[in-house]
Order: C-alpha cells, then structure tokens, then sequence
C-alpha cells in the first residue's frame, strides 16, 4: 500500500503551476473587465487542476504497464515502483476525471452545454497522452496538448465562464501561459531521453535530441516572457509579469550547461517557480 506521502508525489505536485497560473491569469483578466464570479472561478480552478492530476495519474497507470518508467531519474512513480498495483492507480486516475468531470457538468449548467463537448475532449486528450494503443504522447505530441488544453482551453475557457466572451485578448493572454507550461514538459522530457529513446517513447524531445531540447526550453521560455510587454496594449501594466525574468536564469543556466538527472529535477522545480511568479505579477498588472 502506498503511504499518503507516495499518492501525493504520484500526483506529481510539481505540473501543478500548469493547472493554476492560467486560472488566475483569466481570473484577473475577468475581474478587470468587471466580471468576476468566484462560484466560476473555483469550478474552473477544480476542473484544471482534477484533469492535471488525474493525467499524472492515467500516465503513470499507462506508462507502469508497459514498462516505459521501469528505469528513470525522476519523481514517484507508483506503478513502476510497485508501490501502488495499477489498478489502484488506474481508479484514482479516473476518480480525478470523475471530479473534473463534475466541476465541468456545473460549469456547463450555469453557461453553456458547449462546454460539455470542450471537457470531454479535455479528458480523453488527458487519457489518451499515454493511455491506448497509439498514445500521442509516445508520437511527440505532447507539447501540443499542453499549449491547447493549459493554455489556450483553461485561460480563454475561464474567462469566457465569467464574462460571457471570447476575444483577442484572452487568446492572446493564454499564448505565455501555455509556454511556460509546455517548458515544465520539456524539461521533464529532456530528462528522461536515454530511458524514453530506449522503450520506444518517441517525445518530441527524443526527436529534437539533447541540444535541440535545451535550446527549445530556454526559446520558448523568452518567448513567454516576452509577450508580457506584447499584453501593455491591452492593459498598460501587464509589462509586469516580465520581472519575472531573474526566475529564469538560474534553471536556463542549468539547462544550457548540460545538467541532466537530479539536476534537471531541480530545473523543473524552477520552472514552477518561475510560472507561478509570472502568473502573479501578470494577474497584478492585469488588476492595475
């Protein structure tokens, strides 16, 4: 049985900025226009954060059973640990679709029964990562499902359940958003290289190589950081969310400098970090 300590690890808490920064961001973005609704913004914040942990969990369930987390440097895994049978896996797994589910059903009642269809798809991109006998995932599509669903999908889905609309600048708004949260995939892809290329896990980042990784984590990173000053012209102050820049050197340095193992454990960390303090000051300049 797994201790308490294990399931939450399994969880794997560090992914979690990726679920949280595009909810206070769109939040704030609510609240400037005038508006807020808490009862949304909570749903919202349940649905993002139940469909992250609840993929952690389907791909560890998916990647324990074939063996692929077998040798790794690199947070709990459950099954491949034998810490947890995959079955039990698999149910918390799906009990975390079955919150998101819910949050999103409320959600769909309160605006519009469209977003059931945009949940749904939510979910099975969730499960299919590396879940079925073809996992896109496994394909080097994962980067993509990350700026589509914790970026574009969660930054626009919750502003629109609070004012009604869909624009240019919450689409543009989610665009920094989903950058950072693809570098928290990258990186953990680029770390785990040798064991992927090895079981046949095709990442994107097995694709690029080593350079090509580190070198697309630190321009995606810029990037991200970049558009903060873009955001000003809709809202004079969003300029904000680039002193968040000092955050990036250290894991940038780390990346560039060939850290692999443990060290990139770190990065990651870093990279939370880093996500999180640019989506605060963003929200702040937002709110100004």
């Amino acid at each position: 049985m797994a201790t308490a300590n294990e399931w939450i690890q399994g969880a794997r808490p560090r992914t979690l900025p990726a679920a949280l920064v595009p909810v206070v961001v769109a939040t704030a973005a609510a609240e400037a226009a005038g508006h807020f609704l808490w009862d949304r913004a909570l749903l919202a914040l349940v649905v993002s954060l139940a469909i992250q942990v609840a993929t952690n969990y389907a791909n560890d369930y998916s990647d324990g059973r074939r063996g692929t987390d077998d040798k790794r440097v690199g947070p709990m895994r459950l099954v491949a640990s034998g810490a947890a049978s995959p079955k039990a896996v698999l149910a918390a797994a799906l009990a975390s679709f079955g919150v998101a589910g819910l949050a999103g059903l409320a959600l769909a009642f309160m605006t519009s029964w469209t977003l059931l269809l945009v949940g749904a798809l939510a979910l099975l991109a969730g499960w299919f990562y590396t879940g079925g006998k073809r996992p896109y995932g496994y394909m080097g599509l994962g980067e993509v499902f990350v700026f589509v669903f914790f970026g574009v999908v969660a930054v626009v889905g919750t502003y629109y359940v609070q004012t009604g609309a869909v624009d240019a600048y919450s689409l543009l708004l989610s665009v920094p958003v989903g950058l950072l949260a693809v570098a928290l995939l990258v990186i953990n892809n680029l770390r785990d290289i040798p064991t992927d290329a090895a079981s046949g896990k095709m990442t994107l980042a097995v694709r690029m190589g080593d350079k090509g990784t580190r070198r697309f984590y630190v321009g995606i990173v810029v990037l991200a950081l970049l558009l903060a000053p873009v955001l000003a012209a809709y809202r004079p102050f969003a300029w904000l969310g680039l002193l968040a820049a000092p955050l990036a050197l250290r894991p940038g340095r780390l990346v560039l400098a060939g850290a692999t193992g443990r060290d990139l454990i770190r990065a990651l960390a870093m990279t939370g970090a880093l996500q999180i303090a640019f989506g605060a000051l963003l929200s702040i300049g937002i709110l100004l």
